[in-house]
């Protein structure tokens, strides 16, 4: 007659074994790494103090990492209504809509959009950029983290 005690430790001996041999390559890392830090960062981010919206300046290097696409506002039926690409809407944590505009050459500043209606991958807005503004329509989410990249 055999024992039902070996066959229901079985279990708890698999999940202390997967832990251990999960936990070791950790423990092969070093106590301290230090980051690399690269003297031709992708982007200069300049915060500014009263809004804290960055203004980011981003170098060659960063540009052709990124591949931004670009379109431009256009004029709402109402006048006071503009319309976005809905690509370019982004949401932060508590659910405030932003677009990421391109007011010079390699320069992208986060601004807030009030968004009155989304119908057909078009946004439409009762405030945000004028029209005729360049918005980032591929990347924009990549803009937004290096905006709040705290590791420099």
């Amino acid at each position: 007659m055999t024992s039902q005690k070996p066959q229901r430790r079985l279990p708890l001996a698999a999940a202390v074994c997967a832990a251990i041999i999960f936990a070791l390559p950790a423990c092969a890392q070093p106590a301290a790494v230090s980051p690399v830090v690269s003297l031709d960062d992708p982007a200069k981010v300049e915060k500014n103090a009263t809004t804290g919206i960055a203004r980011l300046t981003l170098t060659e290097r960063g540009l052709d990492r990124l591949d931004l696409k670009i379109e431009t506002v256009k004029p709402g039926a109402g006048g006071t209504e503009v319309l976005l690409p809905y690509a370019s809407l982004l949401y932060d944590s508590s659910g405030k809509t932003w677009v990421y505009t391109n007011p010079a050459a390699r320069v992208y500043q986060r601004q807030a959009v009030t968004v009155s209606k989304v119908e057909a991958g078009v946004v439409t807005a009762t405030d945000g950029p004028a029209a005729g503004t360049d918005v980032v329509t591929v990347g924009a989410a990549e803009l937004f983290g290096a905006e709040f990249d705290t590791a420099h």
